[in-house]
């Protein structure tokens, strides 16, 4: 009796097991199907992306490539998904996917912040390309040739020859200081001249000899203006104009300054030098005296000496190996649109 009613107890269990089952196998076919529909879209998403239209769409920018390539390929999965649902009658489905993606694509946009910043970035930059391969620029401060522009990161290869990488964020929002962008290039240098001296034939004197140096560029010519008015000295400074491509800044810079210094010195004229005031406190000794600085030791210099003034590539090799190892994700292209 007790058997009887145990098993009178499981068979609505057993019944609905069955029906389960058999729904289950009834169900097959149509999931062989969603899933036939499913990787017959992953291979013709496959497809779509190697098309030579989709490189053609991208303009040529790899970092573009990819990126159709990479979304054409998901944009067919996710129709053929799309369509395996609608044959499972599962399209109530797609509503709580799409939210839990919601979701799930906030909070991931909150832990991978920076790096989605750094990726659009670069995206951003490889469109319009704020420098060219070996620009030097100064980045946000930091200065340096550009070998490569990845989708994370800006490569500069320091002017002492070291690896620099910034991020693409902190390019973009940046401010960039191109120095190759426009070759010429000024420099200037503040002289001081006695109180008593002729300042205009100090300035000429000046002018004069920056004419003479190789590398300063004749148009826009040198000049020099008084700009302040000192304690012991008027301040003059001296401007002059340097092509980069063919000339050193500094080193052209640094022969200015020298052979103004000798010019000036030989031309007899003073260039005083500063004179301090000594408080002494023991009643006995004198109140006060003057002390000044004695002059440097040497003479005045040879201002026809010859100094080299091309422009240096010191760091050119270090750079062409930096650009062959990043050669395979470079995005800058010389040929590209420039901001």
């Amino acid at each position: 009796m007790a058997s009887d009613t145990g098993t009178a107890q499981l068979a609505p269990s057993l019944e609905r097991l069955v029906e389960e089952m058999n729904a289950w196998l009834a169900y097959l076919p149509l999931l062989g199907v969603a899933v036939v529909v499913v990787l017959l879209a992953w291979l013709l998403g496959g497809w779509l992306s190697r098309r030579a239209l989709v490189g053609r769409l991208a303009r040529g920018n790899p970092f573009m490539q990819d990126l159709a390539r990479t979304t054409v390929r998901w944009a067919v999965l996710l129709a053929g998904a799309l369509v395996a649902l609608e044959i499972l009658d599962a399209t109530a489905l797609v509503g709580a996917v799409l939210g839990t993606a919601g979701v799930l694509g906030v909070a991931l946009g909150f832990a991978f912040k920076d790096i989605l910043e750094n990726y659009l970035a670069g995206l951003l930059m490889s469109l319009r390309q704020p420098f060219s391969p070996r620009d030097h620029v100064v980045i946000d401060g930091n200065e340096g040739v550009v070998v490569a522009l990845t989708s994370r990161a800006t490569v500069l290869m320091t002017l002492d020859g070291n690896h620099l990488r910034l991020p693409n964020a902190l390019v973009f929002r940046g401010v960039t200081l191109n120095y190759t962008r426009n070759p010429s290039r000024r420099f200037e240098f503040d002289v001081g001249v006695g109180v008593n001296e002729d300042l205009v034939r100090a300035q000429s004197l000046g002018v004069e000899t920056l004419r003479g140096i190789d590398g300063l560029l004749a148009e826009p010519p040198p000049r020099a203006q008084v700009m302040a008015l000192g304690d012991s000295s008027v301040k003059v400074r001296y401007f002059g104009w340097v092509d980069q491509r063919s000339h050193d800044f500094g080193t052209v810079m640094g022969e200015a300054i020298r052979r103004v210094k000798v010019g000036l010195e030989r031309a007899g004229v003073d260039m005083p030098e500063p004179t301090y005031r000594l408080q002494v406190t023991n009643k006995d000794a004198p109140a006060a005296r003057t002390a000044t600085p004695p002059a440097a030791a040497g003479g005045t210099g040879d201002a026809e000496t010859s100094v080299d003034t091309r422009a240096r590539t010191d760091i050119d090799r270090q750079i062409d190996r930096e650009q062959r190892d990043s050669a395979g994700e470079n995005l800058l292209d010389p040929n590209a649109p420039r901001e």
